[in-house]
Order: structure tokens, then C-alpha cells, then sequence
């Protein structure tokens, strides 16, 4: 998706930018080295193919929840995990005991939409390939090669770099249905196919990255600690560059049978996250992934800066009353720790983006352990922290739950609002709101302190007692006023080219049908700025064509010809043959004779 260049301010919020740079700079200074931006995102999340319908979907205050589509699994086709289901488990809902209630549970869920479809040839992968690889691997691919555009990057460029791949991930059931389904043949690409180690080397190896890579399972806490992992990476020079986040695909009746038979899920298909109704959670799926970058090399290169993580922490519950039940001393630890490391004050936190799950016993736990390191922090003066959790619209994406709910502040950060948590109507009896100054953030809205620094905190946890937190402020001032637009306040009168290219000339096609709608769906895009983004930051495969128009309309009209594959007078098509280097020829005064540049060519 084409980037763009800038984006430019009013006077008014300009202004207001520099004031805050200024407050960024004096809460920075001991340690100005340690802060890591965020300068590229990607996801696919349910009903989320992308960071704009994801952030549409959070404004909106909608749920991606809908009962498991057809395809997935047959809940009559075999055991609903009944017997494994009295572990005795204290983190439940009231599926815990009730197989009625687990059997309803295993009806909803928040699903991708063609979790099967892959494009090979696109990254090299045969058909016969990418039938042995976990899908999982799969949505890495294409999740770190839209990071990297959106970054501004062209991932070829990186070959051979110090690019860190750090992803969380904890479920394998595409292995296990491949061992139970006899139709398919064991191949010699099944045993690095389906290895969750993989997921995170394989991104590596396509991309030819030199980097650290590691597949990360701290259980529903794996995504977040990916992240930690790779700020610390990048901190000790390690990595230069880093990829980090976490992917979770739920593709059998065995894998949901499992986490029903452990008691948690919810009977309604919701998360009532810190509500009187918390009964458990729904499962969710999907991925995303951050490209990370130390925020001095960030700005001195002029990269685009949606966030930076001042400080990162990582703990566990050590021993309590039962393997998964949380620990407040732990969670509140955590966070105290994360801003420790960040050198931020607790009491200038603005928001916390909760674990959130909406369990009877977990809730309540967490919501003491927030309010005993921030809520309450007497240097608030009163003021109320937020909170909300994205589970209440997309689901538990368990080992990705983390990365959902870090671009979703990254989103709140960069937009300046803070969107709904869901299913909020009566608070938890046993969370006092008031006594832990907390307040659920129930409807859109800004910022509670906008004229501040925006500061925010994410929470992941793990059911074996793996805590993890992380301190977000928004982007430092970059300089960017509205005259930098001034360099191309002329060219509307001049033909702009959009330059579209694919590996085939379906793909061609698609990419102009994928960029016509992008740019008919914005009416203030610039472009120039589209021009520009697709020269230089987009990789330029073998089918190509130009688009010249002198305004939006013209070249929407070239992009739907592009896309019909009909012939235009502003559209130019080709496509690349063979792979040989460029060469100009300077032949003085011209030919001496005939064919002498044909020798030449061939020397």
C-alpha cells in the first residue's frame, strides 16, 4: 500500500507538537539511546485485513466476533474435551464444570478470512512447499514484507543487514493435523514445515536477514516478549533493525476442545473485560508485527516515527495459588519496572492497554496490580487512569494478544484518540474502580491530559505467570511543518507517473484494482506523494506499467484500465527480461560502421 511522504500540521498543531517535543526531550535526556521507534506496522486481524480497517473497526466500536465459519472444524465431530476439563482450573469462567457451556464456547470465535490462502511464487515457495508449511509461517512472510513497505523500506535492500525476527507464538495446530490426515504424504519439507522455531527463520532466511532470529513461547505473553526481546537487541547493538510481534492461527477442533476443557472461555462468545458479566474469553487469530529502529537513527534517517517505546519489562508470578493463577505483587512489580526502565513517572502513564481477558478471577487480579503501580499513585492528584482491552473486539489472541494491543495504542498514539473498550456496562464486583482510580474507557474520545506528553502501557500476560509490560509515548516533533509540501505545490500542472509492478501480470492487474481503491478511498490523499512512495520505496518486479495522469481523476481512470487489462493512451506496460546489469553505451561520434554497438553489447 502506498506510503505517504508527510503528513503535514495546522500552525495549530504544530505548535502544540513542538511544546510536546520539548517535554519529550527533558523526560528523555538520561537516556535518549535506549528509546526504540516504531517506524513500520503490519496485521491481519479479524475483520482487519490492515492497519487502516483495524483502527476503522476500533473507532467504529465493533465486534469481529461471529460464530466459527464453515470450513473450520465440525463441533459433532468427536469429543468436546469434557473429561480433560476437570483440571480444577482457578482462572475460569462458568464454562469450568458446565459442558454445555464449553460445547457453546467452542461456537464463536474472531476469525481471518482465507487463513489458507497463500501466495508461493511471491516469496519463492513452491506449491508442493507450501502445502508442508504451518500457515502460521505462511502470514509471517507476508505480515514482515508489509512491515517493511510500510516502513518506508524495500526489503531487498536489507540483504545480508543485522535485521532481528523476533515472534511470539505458542500453538501448532496445523502440525497436528497434518499427523492425523493420512491423504497427505510425509515430504522432506514437513519436518521444517511444521516446526514452530521455524516461523521466525523462515521470514529470515527469505528475506536474507543476518540478524537474530527466534520464535518466542512464553504462552499468551509470547508476542509482547518478542518485543522485549527485540528492544534489547537493538539496545545492545545486536540488531540494527528489528522485526517483532506475534501470530496466532486457530485451525482445529482439537486445539479449541483443549482450551475449552481448561475452563476459561466464555459461553456468550465475549469478553466482558472488568464487567459484572466477565464469564471468560473468546479466542481470537490473526498477526501482526512492529519494525523497530533506535529513535536517534530513526530521525536522523527521516523515517517516519508512529511511536516510541521508552521501556520494556519481563517477570513471572514465581509461586502461587495454582500454576495459572496470576499474582498482583507480580503484575504491579512489572509495571513499575517497565517504567523504571523507561524513566518515566507511573503517574504520567494516560492509559494502560490491559491484558484484559474477562475472567472472574484474572480481572479483578489485574486490575489491583494497575491500580497499586499507576491508579494510585499519589502524584496523579485524583486524575482517573484509563484502561480498555482490545479482546473486547477482536478476541483472545493468545499468543498474539500482545502485538494486537500494542499497535492499537501505537493507532491511539498517532491518531490522538482513544477508542472504546467493549461490553463495559457494571463494573466487576470485586474491582473498585474508585478505591484503584481506574476508569474503562467506554466511549471515543482524546486523550485525558492532550496538552501532555501521551504516555501509555501494555500488558501481556501468560498463563504459566510470564508477565510482560511496555511503555509507549507518542512521536517526538520531526520538523515536519506544512511548507515542506511547498516542493511540489506546481506539479499539479505536470503528468505524475504511478509506477505498479507484480510478479505476473494477474498480479499487476491486482496491485492496480488494490491501489485503486486505496486512492479513491482517501480524498485528501496527495498524488505526488503516492508518485513518489511507489519510486522509491516498492519493490520493482518483472511486470511493470506507468500510470500518467495530471490529477486523481486521471490516473484513477488508468488504474481501472490497468486493472481491466485494456489498453490506455496514460498507461505504458511491459515487463523485464532476464536479470543482466545496465550498461550505457558512449560511442563518440556515432557508429564507425554497422553493428559495432552490437559488438560492444556483446563485449
Amino acid at each position: 500500500m502506498p506510503l505517504r511522504r508527510w503528513e503535514p500540521l495546522t500552525t495549530r498543531e504544530a505548535q502544540g507538537a513542538m511544546a510536546r517535543s520539548r517535554s519529550h526531550a527533558q523526560l528523555t535526556r538520561p537516556a535518549q539511546h535506549d528509546a526504540i521507534a516504531v517506524i513500520g506496522m503490519s496485521c491481519r486481524l479479524p475483520r482487519a485485513a490492515d492497519l487502516a480497517a483495524f483502527w476503522k473497526l476500533l473507532i467504529q466500536g465493533s465486534s469481529a466476533v461471529t460464530e466459527v465459519p464453515d470450513g473450520r472444524w465440525d463441533l459433532d465431530a468427536g469429543s468436546t474435551g469434557t473429561d480433560a476439563a476437570d483440571t480444577g482450573s482457578t482462572d475460569t469462567g462458568s464454562t469450568d464444570g458446565d459442558a454445555a457451556g464449553r460445547r457453546a464456547a467452542l461456537r464463536y470465535g474472531a476469525f481471518l478470512d482465507q487463513v489458507d490462502a497463500f501466495d508461493g511464487p511471491f516469496f519463492g515457495v513452491s506449491l508442493r512447499e507450501a502445502l508442508a508449511m504451518d500457515p502460521q509461517q505462511r502470514l509471517m512472510l507476508e505480515l514482515g514484507w508489509e512491515a517493511l513497505e510500510h516502513g518506508g523500506i524495500v526489503p531487498a535492500t536489507l540483504r545480508g543487514s543485522r535485521t532481528g525476527v523476533f515472534v511470539g507464538a505458542m500453538s501448532s495446530d496445523y502440525a497436528e493435523m497434518l499427523r492425523q490426515d493420512t491423504t497427505h504424504a510425509v515430504t522432506q519439507h514437513s519436518f521444517a514445515g511444521t516446526q514452530r522455531g521455524i516461523i521466525a527463520n523462515r521470514l529470515s532466511y527469505t528475506l536474507g536477514l543476518n540478524g537474530p532470529s527466534m520464535t518466542v513461547d512464553a504462552a499468551q505473553a509470547s508476542s509482547l516478549v518478542a518485543v522485549h526481546l527485540a528492544v534489547e537487541s537493538l539496545r545492545r547493538g545486536e540488531s540494527e533493525l528489528a522485526l517483532a510481534g506475534g501470530v496466532n492461527l486457530n485451525l482445529s477442533a482439537a486445539g479449541a476442545q483443549t482450551v475449552a476443557g481448561f475452563g476459561g472461555l466464555s459461553p456468550d462468545g465475549q469478553c466482558y473485560t472488568f464487567d459484572a458479566r466477565a464469564n471468560g474469553f473468546v479466542r481470537g487469530e490473526g498477526g501482526g508485527l512492529v519494525l523497530l529502529k533506535p529513535l536517534a537513527k530513526a530521525l536522523a534517517d527521516g523515517d517516519v516515527v508512529h511511536a516510541v517505546i521508552r521501556g520494556t519489562a519481563v517477570n513471572n508470578d514465581g509461586a502461587t495459588d495454582g500454576l495459572t493463577v496470576p499474582s498482583t505483587q507480580a503484575q504491579a512489580d512489572v509495571l513499575r519496572q517497565a517504567c523504571q526502565d523507561a524513566d518515566v513517572d507511573p503517574a504520567r502513564i494516560q492509559y494502560v492497554e490491559l491484558h484484559g481477558t474477562g475472567t472472574r478471577v484474572g480481572d479483578p487480579i489485574e486490575a489491583a496490580g494497575v491500580g497499586q503501580a499507576f491508579g494510585t499513585d499519589p502524584d496523579r492528584h485524583g486524575t482517573p487512569l484509563r484502561v480498555g482491552s482490545v479482546k473486547t473486539n477482536i478476541g483472545h489472541l493468545e499468543a498474539a494478544a500482545g502485538i494486537a494491543g500494542l499497535l492499537k495504542v501505537v493507532l491511539s498514539l498517532r491518531q490522538r484518540q482513544l477508542p472504546a473498550s467493549l461490553n463495559f456496562a457494571t463494573p466487576n464486583a470485586g474491582i473498585d474502580l474508585d478505591a484503584l482510580n481506574l476508569q474503562v474507557q467506554r466511549e471515543l474520545g482524546g486523550w485525558p491530559q492532550p496538552e501532555q506528553l501521551l504516555l501509555a502501557g501494555v500488558s501481556s500476560f501468560g498463563m504459566g505467570g510470564t508477565n510482560c509490560h511496555v511503555i509507549l509515548a507518542e512521536p517526538p516533533a520531526s520538523g515536519v511543518q506544512p511548507q515542506d509540501r511547498t516542493a511540489y505545490s506546481d506539479a499539479s500542472a505536470l503528468p505524475l507517473p504511478w509506477l505498479v509492478s507484480g510478479r505476473s501480470e494477474a498480479a499487476l492487474r491486482a496491485q492496480a484494482e488494490r491501489l485503486r481503491t486505496f486512492a479513491a478511498n482517501d480524498a485528501e490523499l496527495s498524488p505526488a506523494d503516492v508518485a513518489w512512495s511507489l519510486a522509491a520505496v516498492r519493490t520493482a518486479f518483472e511486470h511493470r506499467a506507468v500510470v500518467l495522469g495530471t490529477d486523481s481523476a486521471d490516473l484513477l481512470r488508468g488504474l481501472d484500465a490497468l486493472a481491466a487489462g485494456e489498453p490506455a493512451a496514460d498507461v505504458v506496460r511491459g515487463s523485464l527480461r532476464g536479470s543482466g546489469a545496465l550498461a550505457f553505451q558512449f560511442t563518440g561520434q556515432g557508429s564507425q560502421y554497422p553493428g559495432m554497438g552490437r559488438e560492444l553489447y556483446d563485449a
